[in-house]
């Protein structure tokens, strides 16, 4: 048997299913043997790029290893954002690149690149395989990697002679799964005593809250302490729980801001945050002063990395917090179970705005419908106005903010939940860049609506400089496009709001029918500030 298909029957031990990317001469031969693994579906895209995220959204919501896949040379420096992206977000994707043959490395050979040191500094493990024996064992300590510890990408490459050499079929080594991380009893012990003698204390939840929300709230429940999330964690706990008080960092609410910067609190327990500078509004020193500081991650590299930790509890956050709340039930601190607070919707004055758009927009659409957000000015608006009327329902990655990683992440988060209502929203420029793989939703039937926020300018860096600099170049902004046209072009139901009232339910209703992607165009200019909260302040502050 060739060596590549110990890779293919590797990750098909794992049940992997699905494979992003792009064929090429380089994988070719990996490519080849998935014709006869019909159990594993190559998700063919039209960017690496856009590959990379679906493979990250995937792994996000499926809860286990992705794998994504490019050439040798650019189709590999394709994948190097996404990577980067899934290192930041701590996502297991296996990158996998070709290479040119052993012997030609050095000879300027076609789409020759040494990739794996490009990949060294944003995945957990890259290397590059020069021997047919070492392929398989390498596959396996790499997707080891990525699922041990602080979960994140890893990068294999494979050079076309590697992959197909002959050798004798080998034995498969068991596929990884991830050991939850268990924090130490003595460090849990020390918790109690400062979370029990604490007078007045909040939770501070970043995304690391994901699948331990229960046990988050339990424990704020026994404590009765108020809870805030950063902009990550939109959608991790619905706006209706007593004890959530709005988002903090970029785009935040005031809600948040008083508790912060006015509250007389004495203990702060972050779960799931690396407190950095879109989660603690430019790294907003109340939020540690004077306080004592209790955190929680799997990651130890965050402790005291810009806030003093008094006691850093290094350990699984779903796990740790099931410690605390025995502990405390232990001692006598018994769960207060408030009733859901009844939701305050914002009434929609008539002016057509970005922010009047969005409330009509999630007004119509199914309730436990999951938003994959992009990077612009309508994010700002979704953090601080959207409703989080149902658990895990927006996917925003402020921190990293790689513009079109909302398209694809839509994409390989319906996959991976095929059931659930699945949202798009994106803009005009970042549509530009990854916006074609509508056809890749299209070729594969995935039902996402696509909400494109056209302004035919680069809103987030036309207001960003009105703030800062005064002025705006007149190239920030593009030629208008009809990008509902465009979608009717290839195929794809397409309707265009012009005004507030088009976004109606009948229209939508319609787009929310198709066994395949829609298109939902907002064609709205709006001069109106974001709520970006503090972020251009600090942009200034430099150069002074």
């Amino acid at each position: 048997m060739k060596s590549v298909k110990a890779v293919i029957d590797f990750l098909r031990s794992g049940n992997v299913s699905y494979i992003f990317g792009i064929p090429a001469g380089s994988v070719n031969a990996f490519f080849d043997e998935l014709y006869e693994t019909p159990e594993i579906t190559p998700v063919v895209t039209k960017h690496e790029g856009a590959a990379s995220y679906m493979a990250a959204a995937y792994a996000k919501y499926k809860n286990e290893l992705a794998v994504c896949i490019g050439s040798s040379g650019p189709g590999g420096t394709n994948l190097v954002t996404g990577a980067a992206n899934a290192m930041r977000e701590h996502l297991p994707v296996l990158f996998l690149t070709g290479a040119v043959p052993v012997s030609t490395v050095g000879l300027n050979a076609s789409q020759e690149l040494d990739a794996h040191p490009l990949f060294e500094p944003v995945t957990k493990y890259s290397k590059r395989i020069d021997r047919a024996e070492d392929l398989l064992p390498e596959l396996h300590k790499a997707c080891e990697a990525a699922v041990t510890g602080v979960p994140g990408p890893v990068h294999i490459a494979m050079p076309i002679d590697v992959q197909l050499q002959e050798m004798t079929e080998p034995t498969l080594p068991p596929f990884p799964k991830r050991v939850p991380l268990l924090p130490e009893e003595a460090v849990i012990e020390k918790a109690i005593r400062q979370l029990t003698s604490a007078e007045k204390g909040f939770v501070f939840a970043g995304q690391g809250i994901r699948g331990a929300v229960p046990h988050l709230l339990e424990l704020a429940e026994r404590l009765n302490w108020p809870i805030i999330t950063s902009p990550q964690a939109k959608g991790l706990i619905a706006d209706d729980h007593p004890l959530r008080k709005g988002i903090f960092g970029f785009a935040g609410n005031e809600t948040a801001s008083e508790l912060i910067n006015e509250g007389d609190y004495d203990t702060v327990l972050v779960v799931g945050s690396s407190l950095g500078e879109t989660a603690t509004n430019n790294y907003n020193p109340n939020i540690a002063k004077d306080k004592t500081v209790i955190q929680i991650d799997f990651d130890e590299s965050v402790f005291d990395r810009k806030y003093p930790v008094d006691t850093a509890i290094h350990g699984d956050s779903e796990v740790t917090l099931s410690y605390l709340n025995q502990s405390l039930q232990l001692l006598g601190c018994e769960r207060t179970v408030s009733p859901r607070m009844s939701r305050q919707f914002e009434s929609l004055p008539p002016e057509f705005s970005t922010k009047n758009a969005l409330l009509r927009l999630q007004d119509i659409l199914p309730a436990d419908t999951r938003y994959t957000v992009d990077i612009g000015e309508f994010m700002a608006y979704v953090i601080h106005h959207m409703n989080v009327i149902t658990e895990d329902s927006f996917d925003i990655n402020v921190h990293f903010g790689a513009m079109g990683s909302g398209i694809g992440s839509a994409l390989g988060a319906k996959l991976a939940e095929p059931h659930r209502p699945t949202v798009s929203i994106t803009g005009d420029g970042c549509f530009f860049m990854h916006g074609f793989e509508l056809l890749t939703a299209k070729e594969y039937e995935i039902p996402v609506l696509f909400v494109v926020l056209n302004n035919a300018r680069l809103g987030m860096v036309h207001h960003g400089h009105t703030l800062q600099y005064k002025r705006a170049h007149s190239r920030f902004s593009q030629e208008p496009a009809n990008i509902s046209a465009l979608g009717a072009a290839l195929g794809i139901p397409s309707v265009r709001a012009d005004r507030l009232e088009d976004l109606n339910e009948e229209s939508i209703k319609i787009l929310l029918e198709e066994n395949g992607p829609a298109i939902l165009e907002i064609a709205l200019v709006d001069d109106r500030v974001p709520p970006m909260g503090d972020r251009v302040k600090f942009l200034s502050s430099f150069g002074k």
